[in-house]
């Protein structure tokens, strides 16, 4: 409303009451019967006055402060709420925030425009669930205090990707608090009905990890779970979008028929990868074989032959026996094309053709290497053992992928220009797939091996999403990591509500970033599609989810809080109920001595 339009509207509100209060007096004045003549003139001053009074109430001097306000947070209790007040003055601001608009306490949707409008506030008391979504960026200028008990029994913090390739093993890391009971509680991930990990916690509390390994791509709601006994204490959800491998092309190079190479190349077509296998029978004579490719000609390694993959697995016999132009050709599609190059060593040196020799040797195996020994990765899923053809050491520049038993590296990857160069000293890994306890340990070993050699692939447009736990009604923050900016907004659809285009704002900071602000309306899946074939889901947590994991980085006392700050008041409107009821009884007044 315009400055204009207010001032106009309070003129011409005084003079209607005026023009009321002075026809009612004398429309007193001139009544033939005088009897009550001042009780009716009182009466319809009174009138006039209380309607005034009802549009603009007079104030009143209140404890309060300019330098506080209270946020109102989903899930708040109106006796905090009370309490607070009765703390910090009945005349202290209150905000609700992401709600719809409510006559009695005004909406907000952003803590930094409420730090532009209220720039004399310093402390923002907040009541509820969770924090708003700017929180971290005003906390320089405005102290944020939580008021809450902290003594819940839930998981205090839950971490795992939101998106995984089939194949890879989801790992879910947390940990659980129950309050006041140190009963032992038993902590589980379920799929599709079953149990799939679980783990005890002894001391009712403490930290866990759990892992499954999802079977079908799609999106999958698990759930995790605390018990006490046979009583069910807590249960989240956890959302993981499960996408398809993207295939790799995988040229596998052999000088004499194995079971090491066959193997491998079964296991690769059944995961759709797309493998070519040459084989070396004798002088001048090879065999080959495709998986999920046409054919086309292996005799001779070529620029244009090695461009059309993206990881050459040989052995020492093909490297050592290649002639210039391959290993010219080999070695400018590693270093160039980012052609990635997964070496089996075997005794002895390692092949003169192999680019980045330097950051390797090897060493005759130690006494005992020809019986299997232990290999290990970061959350290896199985125990496994090989033989060795070799001992391997590192140089500077590389690191190591899997080591042994006393954490000797057996398998490291070095940087050669554009590509990596893998050295595998592990002689046999075909018998893991022979074995039901080991099958699951050779899918992830050669799925590591792979993905440290393979080709980087393209930078594609990405969407990230800022918060932690969106939330219903609450703004969400998608950001978009791309090297162009979409031309036109893109559009995050669901099921329960209709599409919504998303407007971005280009980071002056880094410009292949652009964030846009989502309000979801419902929980579940949604979709943001964009820019061009690029589609992403994310997951929007209900209210009563993840409860207990909100951050408590500002949980606070209330004593604390205001102990900095000098008492104040503020003026507020009196209640305009007090005037409505004047007005009532002055005009009911008029009525009733009418009718005497």
């Amino acid at each position: 409303m315009s400055a204009f339009t207010s001032e106009f509207l309070f003129y011409a509100l005084l003079f209607l009451c005026l023009l009321l209060a002075v026809g009612l007096s004398v429309a007193a004045w001139r009544r033939p019967n005088r009897q009550r003549l001042v009780l009716r003139l009182v009466a319809g001053l009174v009138a006039a006055a209380a309607l005034w009074l009802i549009a603009y109430p007079p104030t009143r001097a209140v404890p309060g402060s300019r330098q506080q306000a209270i946020l109102l947070m989903p899930g708040y209790q109106p006796d905090s709420l009370q309490a607070v007040l009765r703390q910090l003055g009945e005349g202290t601001q209150l905000w609700r925030y992401g709600a719809a608009p409510t006559p009695d306490t005004p909406t907000l949707h952003s803590l930094v425009a409420l730090r532009e409008q209220l720039p004399h506030l310093r402390q923002l008391h907040v009541l509820g669930r969770g924090l708003p979504s700017d929180a971290a960026v005003v906390t320089d200028s405005l102290h944020l205090i939580r008021h809450g008990s902290a003594a819940t029994t839930g998981f205090r913090s839950a971490q795992w990707p939101r998106q995984l390739a089939l194949g890879k093993e989801l790992q879910v890391n947390g940990s659980f608090v129950a309050a006041g009971d140190k009963t032992p509680v038993w902590v589980g991930l379920s799929a599709a009905g079953k149990t799939r990990d679980s783990v005890q916690l002894k001391g009712g509390r403490g930290a866990f990890r759990l892992r499954y390994a999802p079977k079908a791509t799609g999106l999958a709601e698990y759930e995790l779970w605390v018990r006490r006994g046979m009583q069910l204490v807590a249960h989240e959800p956890v959302p993981v979008e499960v996408t398809t491998v993207s295939p790799l092309r995988v040229l596998l190079l052999t000088t004499t028929p194995g079971f090491e190479f066959n193997f491998l190349k079964n296991y690769l077509g059944t995961q759709q990868h797309r493998v070519a296998l040459r084989t070396q029978v004798s002088k001048g004579l090879t065999q080959t074989a495709f998986l999920n490719q046409p054919t086309h000609n292996l005799s001779r390694l070529t620029p244009a032959l090695l461009a059309r993959y993206d990881v050459v697995v040989a052995d020492n016999g093909t490297l050592t026996s290649l002639a210039s132009a391959e290993a010219q050709a080999v070695r400018v599609a590693v270093q160039n094309q980012g052609v990635g190059l997964l070496l089996l060593a075997e005794p002895g040196a390692l092949p003169r053709a192999l680019p980045g020799r330097a950051a390797f040797s090897l060493l005759p195996r130690p006494t005992g290497a020809d019986l299997p020994q232990p290999v290990r990765w970061p959350n290896a899923p199985s125990s496994l053992a090989a033989p060795l053809a070799a001992e391997l050491r590192l140089q500077s520049g590389s690191a190591a992928l899997a080591t042994d038993a006393r954490q000797r590296p057996v398998v490291g990857v070095a940087r050669v220009g554009l590509g990596h160069v893998v050295v595998s000293t592990l002689a046999a890994t075909y018998p893991w797939q022979l074995q039901t306890t080991a099958a699951a340990g050779y899918a992830a070993f050669w799925s590591r091996l792979l993905a440290a050699a393979a080709r980087p692939a393209p930078a594609t447009a990405q969407w990230q999403v800022v918060e932690t736990w969106p939330r219903p009604h609450q703004p969400t923050t998608l950001r978009l990591e791309s090297t162009t900016l979409p031309t036109a907004p893109p559009i995050v659809t669901t099921a329960q509500q209709p599409a919504v285009r998303l407007p971005l704002q280009q980071d002056t900071r880094l410009p292949e970033w652009a964030t846009g602000q989502f309000w979801p309306a419902t929980a579940g899946w949604h979709q943001v599609q964009g820019p061009g074939t690029t589609r992403q889901w994310f997951y929007v947590f209900a209210p009563t989810a993840w409860q207990a994991a909100e951050p408590e980085a500002y949980l606070a006392s209330t004593t604390v809080a205001t102990d900095n700050l000098p008492p104040a008041t503020t003026r507020q409107p009196w209640p305009v109920g007090w005037f409505v009821a004047l007005f009532v009884l002055a005009a009911g007044t008029l009525w009733l001595e009418e009718k005497l």
